[in-house]
């Protein structure tokens, strides 16, 4: 398709060269074709692909594809100069606006009467400026050719400030010159136009002075240096979270696969660390059972000492301390025995975790544990915490109500007798003993009742076998409540009741310092423990033989008991209870009775309120 049209083009070309010769010979009349062909290519505007020749004494040529070439007589094309050929043609387009042609080249934007005969482009492109040189700027002559004219203002680092205009001939330093943002130390204005920048300087931005700062300077300061430190801060935090998380999670899951009901833990999953010779494990193996309600209510985990944490100091003895603890965000108590006195706390917790041993009166045992502190064994009872303390402690601090006294001593009792009596059944509980009955091993609740606390030394008793449990403990009771046969050693250590009536004895002392503590009258005795006024702070064994034994001394009732009916009974009631003889005194039960009789019924019908 392509070949035909071109051969047609060529053919045309040699008829115009043909034709070109003979205007060749005559000078006006190529100057009248000239003028002829460029009306013609006004006319016709679709075709622009032919260019027309100014000159006749230049060879016909035509553009193809952004190339010029010409062909000479014989039929032959010789390339031209491509610059040249291209200055000479034009490559001239119509406009139908302007109603010349317009050239192509480095001369677009040239008008036709801007062109010489020669093809070249005339100086009216380029512009005329004024001109001076710094600092006054004085005038000067005018420059020539200039690309743009220019005026500027340049201050020196002395403050002083330069002016000048000028000429920027090079196009390519149009861009550096013009182009630049003003500041406080130099400003330039770029014009094309003759004598253009006849007019004022450009001002200068204000200079900054020393300490001035651009507004809000600092706190982009700042931001820029907080931003990033904040940003690498909260990506951290993210991050550590993230893996505590996991950490924790993965922790969980270990502990719910060795452990899966952490409150109520089966036999097999029982596990204590080894202190000594002896194990939680052994002394509690033939105390487990699956349970009636009633029995030990969560069952020793091996890491609950793990999961407490001790907040204060709250008891010291001879034997530990007791310190008050926070579990799963809960109260509680944590008695800590020294590793020496391991079989009290074993006993203790043998004692606590028998079947049927939970009752109102009877403090709430949690767990037991063994754990490593400080590098150092230590053996945890943990049970439930009464922030009103022992019972010595709460008579040191206030006094009391008849209403009062007797809700203590019925609690009491009631704690008591629920210890000495056996529960038989399938699941039953055996008799016992406490053996250490005392004012600081009675405990207080915050609704005025007692619960009875420490069971180190504790006998137990199977009727039905006649077995009698005594642990083989170094440990003896407190001194200044032992009965009669224990200090002088006639007790029958093979009979349980023995045991069951030293308690009374010691109860019956109980009841004189709750007594000694109860308004009547308006008047009231101070504090005094069981014989304080006898014996020393810390009496020896023969200290309470003698007076007990030897001198059958008992505490003192004061006279005003006597004008008090409710006293009054009180103190023939401790006295059938610390008689001299251990046959002679009262069992829990009728003990109880005597207490009921002589409270009024509003409180032994209200203990728990």
């Amino acid at each position: 398709m392509y070949f035909p049209l071109r051969f047609a083009f060529v053919a045309l070309c040699i008829t115009s060269q043909v034709q070109g010769l003979s205007l060749h010979l005559d000078h006006d009349a190529e100057s009248s074709m000239l003028d002829t062909e460029n009306a013609a290519q006004l006319s016709t505007p679709e075709d622009d692909k032919v260019q027309s020749v100014p000159s006749a004494a230049v060879s016909f040529g035509f553009l193809q594809e952004g190339k010029s070439a010409t062909r000479n007589w014989n039929g032959d094309i010789d390339e031209d100069d491509e610059e040249e050929e291209e200055e000479h043609n034009l490559g001239r387009k119509e406009d139908l606006k302007g109603g010349y042609v317009v050239p192509k080249g480095k001369f677009a934007g040239a008008k036709p009467e801007d062109l010489d005969h020669s093809g070249k482009h005339s100086q009216r492109g380029k512009y005329t400026c004024l001109q001076c040189e710094e600092p006054d700027c004085r005038p000067q002559p005018q420059c020539e050719g200039a690309s743009q004219c220019y005026t500027s203002r340049v201050r020196e680092h002395n403050g002083q400030e330069l002016i000048s205009r000028g000429c920027i001939k090079p196009s390519d330093q149009v861009p550096l010159m013009c182009y630049t943002a003003s500041s406080s130390r130099h400003a330039i204005n770029c014009c094309g136009g003759d004598n253009c920048n006849n007019g004022s300087f450009p001002e200068l931005e204000p200079l900054k002075t020393l300490g001035q700062e651009e507004p809000g300077y600092d706190l982009k300061l700042v931001f820029a240096i907080l931003g990033p430190v904040l940003l690498l801060f909260i990506v951290g935090s993210i991050v550590i979270y993230v893996m505590r998380r996991r950490h924790h999670k993965i922790v969980e899951a270990a502990r719910t696969l060795a452990d899966p009901d952490p409150f109520y833990a089966s036999e097999d999953l029982l596990r204590a660390t080894a202190a000594g010779d002896s194990t939680l494990r052994e002394y509690l193996e033939h105390s487990l059972t699956s349970g009636s309600g009633s029995g030990l209510p969560l069952l020793i985990q091996r890491t609950l000492a793990k999961q407490i944490s001790l907040a204060e100091c709250i008891g010291k003895g001879r034997y530990g301390e007791v310190w008050q603890g926070y579990w799963h965000g809960e109260r509680v108590a944590v008695k800590i025995f020294f590793s020496r006195d391991e079989a009290s706390w074993s006993r203790e917790t043998q004692i606590y975790s028998t079947v049927l041993i939970r009752h109102d009166s009877i403090l709430g045992y949690i767990g037991s544990d063994m754990t490593s502190r400080n590098s150092c064994t230590q053996l945890w009872l943990v049970t439930h915490y009464h922030q009103l303390g022992s019972l010595y402690d709460h008579l040191n601090r206030v006094t009391l109500t008849s209403n009062q006294m007797m809700k203590i001593c019925l609690s009491t009792i009631n704690g008591l007798l629920h210890l000495h009596t056996e529960i038989f059944g399938t699941q039953g509980k055996p008799a016992i003993a406490h053996r250490d009955i005392k004012s600081k091993n009675i405990l207080v609740k915050d609704n005025g009742c007692c619960v009875i606390a420490d069971f180190g030394l504790a006998v137990t008793h199977v009727q039905s076998t006649g077995e009698l449990d005594v642990a083989q403990n170094p440990r003896v009771g407190t001194k200044r409540y032992m009965a009669p046969e224990i200090l002088d050693e006639s007790i029958n250590m093979e009979c349980f009741e023995a045991f069951q009536r030293a308690d009374i004895y010691a109860f019956g002392l109980v009841l004189w310092e709750v007594c000694r503590r109860t308004k009547s009258h308006g008047i009231v005795e101070d504090y005094l423990p069981p014989f304080g006024d006898s014996v020393p702070s810390d009496p020896s064994f023969e200290d309470m033989k003698k007076v007990v034994c030897s001198d059958g001394q008992r505490p003192t009732i004061p006279n005003r008991w006597s004008y008090d009916e409710t006293l009054m009974g009180m103190a023939k009631l401790m006295k059938e209870c610390w008689h001299h003889k251990s046959d002679a005194r009262l069992s829990a039960l009728r003990v109880k009775k005597t207490l009921a009789k002589l409270a009024p019924t509003d409180v032994f019908f209200h203990l728990d309120d």
